[in-house]
């Protein structure tokens, strides 16, 4: 045994091989008259560790549930279950007629545990603690609450113009700069740096780590937690390197924002914010529910930090995108942008119901290229049978929200960029499957934040193209180039760096920009 441990690979192979046979040794036995979805053969013990996809795996799923005709798969790796569900009647079925039973996470030591994403909701098991940050999240964020954060979405879109007008082929970066400046307002009154601001990349980096580490069976600690004990000097710990970095931004975007709140509060300058409320709401410093309720005041300013400042981003990405790629949809839209409102001011939320091309475009936006294709795996917290299956207890379930919004059965030509398929007689088609059902989650792990994010699409696409005009950049020949819908993997899905060319429509919208600005300053 001494011998056996002074080798750390053969000490690693042995608590791998040690693992994997006290799970298959656990397995439950299949009831009589049931099976086990369809699903790709794995081999013993290790399952289809080799055939589990890391780059774009909801387009490989996608093609496994083709290959095996069926809407619900099986695999297993390293004796973990995994269910990928590939329709919309499979995710309604679990997610929600059975959402007491599919709204568990599955244990993942890498996030929680090694990166210290506990503050984020979305990675909490299902519980007393998730349900209280939901409850406390939700109170500020609800569809009759989030009209308040309206004019700071319209005054940061409108700003976003400026940045445009003065550097155009900066877009990317100023759409980032734009929703994180919208979201340090709101959560905590704090007005960000123009460029290289810390907050802003602190966000930046904490959700690249989580786009990383987000997915599903990405990192081998996840289906084998005790590797979380591996020294990171250990051969193959790269992990915990990772892990280590990523733990202090986390570290940082959850706690010094809130505490500068805390400071301003005590000196009696802080502006309105969601952390200044929270914190004002706490019980008094003596109260032994103090820590507790102050730990969830700062989670839910952080959490609404972290998702406001990215998660949006990409949908606006692949806006400019498909205004470049889809000139007769930009120039549809214009032309009922300015038939509602003109060209003298900009338009705003009470233009919304008058504009039924531009929630159609809004919707398309959200459906073509989805943020997050696969949203975080649910856990089946007991063995369920549905529909002739067997579910084991401890399955990882993941609701494939690409097949979903590409089905070419409900979406003609599915990867086409068509807002006109949310519409029917001039409005917004009642009948038309809206992308809301995949584009943000399933069941009671839906994405609280969606009314936040519909409302700065909205502003943002809008605003632009009231006085904008996005075209594709040019070769050498000055003739167009051809652009591609190309993304990004990972939790978080993201347009690949890309050109465009972005010019004011007239010498009057380059007017009303400047206007706006000077007027703001």
């Amino acid at each position: 045994m001494d011998t056996v441990l002074a080798h750390p690979y053969l000490a690693a192979g042995g608590i791998l091989l040690f693992i994997c046979f006290s799970r298959v040794a656990n397995r439950r036995k299949i009831p009589s008259g049931l099976t086990l979805p369809p699903g790709p053969k794995g081999y013993p013990i290790i399952g289809n560790l080799f055939d589990i996809p890391t780059d774009k795996p909801w387009l490989v799923y996608d093609q496994w549930c083709k290959r095996f005709n069926s809407d619900i798969l099986y695999f297993e790796v390293l004796g973990q279950p995994f269910i990928i569900l590939g329709s919309l009647s499979r995710t309604y079925d679990l997610f929600e007629k059975r959402s007491s039973n599919y709204s568990d996470r599955m244990r993942m030591p890498m996030i929680i545990e090694l990166m210290n994403w506990d503050y984020n909701m979305a990675m909490l098991p299902y519980g007393t603690w998730w349900r209280r940050h939901r409850r406390a999240f939700h109170e500020h964020f609800h569809p009759n609450v989030v009209a308040k954060y309206q004019p700071v979405q319209l005054r940061e879109a409108r700003s976003f113009l400026r940045r445009l007008l003065d550097t155009p082929e900066n877009f990317l970066h100023h759409v980032r700069h734009t929703f994180a400046a919208t979201i340090m307002d709101v959560a905590y009154g704090i007005k960000v740096q123009e460029s290289n601001d810390p907050y802003i990349s602190n966000a930046e980096e904490a959700l690249h780590g989580l786009a990383e580490a987000g997915v599903a069976g990405k990192f081998l600690v996840d289906l084998i937690p005790v590797l979380k004990y591996v020294p990171s000097w250990f051969p193959g710990a790269g992990f915990k390197r990772k892990a280590a970095r990523w733990r202090k931004v986390n570290g940082d975007v959850a706690e010094k924002p809130f505490k500068a709140v805390k400071d301003s509060l005590k000196q009696g300058t802080s502006a309105p914010c969601l952390a200044a409320t929270l914190i004002e709401a706490l019980p008094d410093e003596n109260d032994p529910h103090r820590k507790e309720e102050e730990r969830l005041a700062q989670d839910t300013a952080a959490v609404a930090y972290v998702g406001g400042a990215d998660t949006t981003v990409s949908a606006v990405q692949s806006f400019f995108l498909a205004m470049a790629m889809y000139p007769e949809v930009q120039k549809r839209a214009q032309e009922e942008i300015d038939l509602v409102v003109g060209n003298n001011r900009f338009p705003d939320f009470n233009d919304r119901e008058s504009l039924p091309y531009i929630n159609a475009l809004v919707k398309e936006t959200m459906r073509w290229q989805l943020v997050t294709p696969l949203a975080v795996g649910h856990m089946c917290s007991n063995d369920d049978e549905y529909d002739g299956f067997f579910i084991p207890k401890g399955a990882i379930v993941i609701g494939n929200g690409w097949s979903i919004l590409h089905d070419p059965e409900v979406f003609k030509n599915p990867e086409e960029y068509n807002p006109a398929r949310y519409l029917k007689d001039g409005i917004l088609d009642p009948n038309a499957r809206n992308p809301e059902v995949a584009a943000f989650g399933f069941g009671r792990r839906i994405c609280a934040g969606r009314y936040m994010s519909d409302n700065s699409l909205y502003a943002l696409v809008t605003s632009v193209l009231s006085v904008y005009n996005i075209t594709p950049p040019l070769d050498e020949a000055g003739k167009p180039m051809q652009l591609k819908a190309e993304v990004t993997t990972g939790l978080l899905s993201y347009p690949l760096p890309f050109k465009c060319i972005i010019k004011p429509r007239s010498s009057a919208a380059e007017a009303l920009i400047r206007d706006f600005h000077d007027a703001d300053h």
